[in-house]
């Protein structure tokens, strides 16, 4: 079983034991930062602070409440942009794995908390 199947069942397991999503949230905020900082995100994107790159609150705030998907913002910084928050490109990030791309962008799309 890969390592996404035992957390889906993980997850489903806890939450029918009655544990909810509260106390599963942590853990994946803390798993998402910390895949911020493994794949050095944090050198141009801050929680709430412009530095090269928008802050998370404001990707969060642009694609957040169902003006995106996580798909597609996963697409999109797994591919690089240009022109979507100034003259200032985003570099590929084609070197992330696909699951550490999506969880990176649900937890953006979440607000990043």
């Amino acid at each position: 079983m890969n390592t996404e199947k035992i957390a889906s069942v993980t997850a489903s397991l806890a939450l029918a034991l009655g544990l909810g999503v509260g106390t599963l949230w942590p853990r994946q905020a803390d798993a998402s930062l910390a895949l911020a900082q493994k794949y050095a995100c944090v050198a141009c994107h801050q929680p709430a602070t412009k530095v090269v790159g928008p802050s998370w609150k404001d990707i969060g705030a642009k694609y957040g409440d169902g003006k995106g998907t996580a798909a597609q913002l996963a697409a999109s910084i797994k591919a690089g942009s240009s022109g979507k928050w100034g003259p200032m490109p985003m570099p590929p990030q084609a070197q992330v794995p696909d699951a550490d791309l999506q969880a990176l962008a649900q937890w953006l799309l979440d607000g990043a908390k």
